[in-house]
């Protein structure tokens, strides 16, 4: 049985858990992706029920028992040291560069635009291997900015350029936008790899929620030419990837509404919003929706890492893609976070075999990785 730490260094050991994820997303627009993902019903309040952590308090700032979106921003600009502007640039080692809103599809749109965190001294002379982020937010929220924390730990390495993809949220379009702009992304990168010393065969992709599940598609659909769209002016390059890590992200998406209940198939829920209708009216769109559909045996190598308690995408759903994947002798690396719920995983052990299924993949390295069992870390008496 697990023992917990004196009272006095839990909450240490909780802050030093929690802060690096928050970190991460201080410069997003409010509210965070963070926030909106801890409210899980959408009522703008983050109450005890949603987040149960003995940090809970010190962000509770009037003690009201519920955490608003400017109480989030408070609490991180205290321990931050001052959070940047929503949407400015973010707080960036001194050994990290960044390159900011390029324009990846040939439009003036915003959210088709990408971000480069690049290392001032790289490791070496040859070109840097790449690992691109795409955000979650249920496709209608969420900010590319956000990333720039955890983008930024890979970069300053030396090992690798990242990059954070914006694309098309649901309130502008409907599906297969969000695929055709990661895509175009995706290209981008390769095309314009001399540039930024990039090295255009060693792309590889990483995802939370709905980005998990567009991290998951770039990775099956590689194949598929109606997928592609003809976004940006660089449609002569591949938008295949090395290899992706799905976090949390839906991969069948008439599986999940069978596990959870067909009257959670609400037609202004975020899947339908995709969709564009519930899945019990849009079954053929939700199987071309789904990562799962185009599983083919020259697809890149996965890792999925998901919670067992995740209340918004069940558990089963890497599990599915897993044992799909396996079906067709492709390697998955399936990290199952016992006790986790939709992220914000405090086990140092979840980001620690993320980078090594990357150093793996794109940097050749030989890490021992096989499908694992792990706590999600210390939790608070109840």
């Amino acid at each position: 049985m697990n023992r917990l730490p004196p009272r006095g260094q839990l909450g240490t050991l909780l802050l030093a858990a929690v802060l690096p994820t928050l970190a991460g997303l201080a410069a997003a627009q409010p509210p965070s992706e963070r926030f909106r993902q801890l409210d899980r019903d959408g009522d703008g309040v983050v109450t005890r029920s949603e987040f149960q952590d003995a940090i809970f308090e010190k962000i509770d700032a009037d003690g009201d028992g519920r955490i608003t979106a400017e109480e989030e921003r408070q609490f991180l600009k205290k321990r931050l040291g001052g959070a940047a502007p929503a949407g400015g640039p973010p707080r960036l080692p001194d050994n990290v560069k960044a390159e900011l809103d390029l324009p990846y599809a040939g439009t003036d749109n915003p959210k088709q635009r990408l971000d480069l965190y690049l290392p001032r001294k790289p490791a070496s002379d040859k070109p840097l291997p790449v690992i691109a982020f795409i955000h979650g937010g249920g496709w209608k929220s969420g900010d590319k900015r956000g990333a720039g924390g955890l983008l930024a730990g890979f970069a300053q390495s030396g090992n690798y350029a990242t990059a954070s993809i914006g694309y098309r949220l649901t309130g502008e379009a409907g599906w297969p936008a969000q695929i055709h702009d990661c895509k175009a992304a995706i290209r981008w990168l390769r095309a314009n790899a001399a540039t930024y010393n990039l090295d255009p065969d060693r792309i590889g992709v990483m995802g939370t929620s709905a980005g998990g599940h567009l991290v998951a598609m770039l990775g099956t659909s590689g194949d598929v030419a109606e997928l592609e769209g003809s976004l940006g002016e660089h449609c002569d390059q591949s938008s295949r990837v090395k290899c992706v890590v799905d976090q949390f992200g839906p991969t069948d998406f008439a599986a999940i509404f069978t596990e959870i209940g067909w009257a959670r198939d609400r037609p202004d829920g975020a899947v339908a919003l995709l969709l564009g209708g519930p899945v019990s009216e849009r079954r053929d769109a939700a199987l071309a929706a789904s990562p799962i559909t185009y599983i083919s045996k020259d697809d890149p190598p996965f890792m999925c890492v998901h919670g067992t308690d995740d209340a918004l995408v069940p558990f089963s759903q890497s599990e599915l893609l897993d044992k799909a994947l396996a079906g067709v002798e492709v390697e998955c690396v399936l990290l199952k976070v016992d006790g986790g719920g939709h992220g914000g995983f405090r086990n140092p052990k979840v980001p620690d075999r993320i980078r090594k299924f990357f150093d793996n993949h794109l940097l050749g390295r030989d890490h021992a990785l096989a499908d694992e069992v792990v706590e999600d870390g210390v939790r608070p008496a109840r």
